[in-house]
């Protein structure tokens, strides 16, 4: 199918680690240079979008504010619409991009909150929500890839809220349709003529999929094999990397 524009996962897809992935500046440097329009998106909860510029221009990414759309960003939106106060199980570094948290919270926001998980914050946030709190949350994705290997994400602990407290979380991240769109809609992207460029084959590849997207899934990051048979029953193609997605994008 024609493709007009492209969503691209962060993590996983143009760096890992403390590096770019090999080709990711290039491939950046060319879709520019072809006028191709893109939106970088991510599910990245530790660290505020500043600072995520910042590493990006440190990799050779040199991308604009407008350019990272971010799940932060999305719920103080979405909470300020909703009237909510939150109380914020983010990490601590998240918080500056957040909505304020309220002195008497009548709602939760959960986030990749790393060590910050701990049985008192969460216990906390299951009293907010057995009482009838809202529960937000900026993703549930299961796990990540680091230098070190694969990482708890939020996911894990979403599911445990949800499971003791019966409330339903509403994600705000990938693979949340409303995420998807208003990513594409800030490139005046169509859907359909949109491929969204992934190594989380749930969130990413699926979730675009489903919301009527065209899928890429990467051999990198996350990637594990059974995620190629997932992908390709999702509809979706498998590339071994960005620079891949890159040459069939501008064919």
């Amino acid at each position: 199918m024609r493709i007009e524009g492209l969503l691209l996962d962060v993590d996983g897809v143009l760096y890992q680690g403390d590096a770019a992935l090999p080709g990711a500046p290039e491939a950046l440097h060319r879709l520019r240079a072809a006028r191709m329009p893109f939106r970088l998106i991510t599910n990245t909860t530790r660290m505020p979008k500043a600072a995520l510029l910042e590493k990006l221009a440190r990799f050779g990414l040199d991308v604009a504010e407008n350019e990272l759309v971010t799940t932060a960003q999305i719920a103080r939106a979405v909470i300020s619409r909703d009237g909510a106060k939150p109380y914020l199980l983010v990490h601590e570094n998240l918080k500056v991009d957040c909505p304020p948290e309220a002195e008497k919270p009548d709602s939760v926001l959960l986030g990749d909150a790393a060590d910050g998980f701990t049985f008192e914050r969460l216990n906390k946030a299951f009293r907010i929500l057995i009482e009838g709190g809202r529960f937000y949350a900026l993703a549930r994705n299961r796990y990540f890839r680091t230098a070190t290997g694969l990482e708890l994400d939020a996911g894990p602990f979403v599911a445990a809220l949800e499971y003791a407290s019966g409330v339903e979380a509403h994600v705000l991240g990938k693979p949340d349709p409303n995420f998807f769109h208003a990513a594409a809609d800030s490139a005046g992207l169509t859907p359909a003529t949109t491929l969204m460029v992934g190594d989380d084959v749930e969130a990413d590849i699926e979730g675009a999929v489903r919301t009527g997207f065209q899928g890429a899934q990467v051999r990198t990051g996350k990637f594990r094999a059974a995620d190629e048979a997932r992908a390709h029953r999702a509809g979706a193609r498998v590339y071994s990397s960005i620079i891949e997605v890159v040459d069939e994008a501008l064919a």
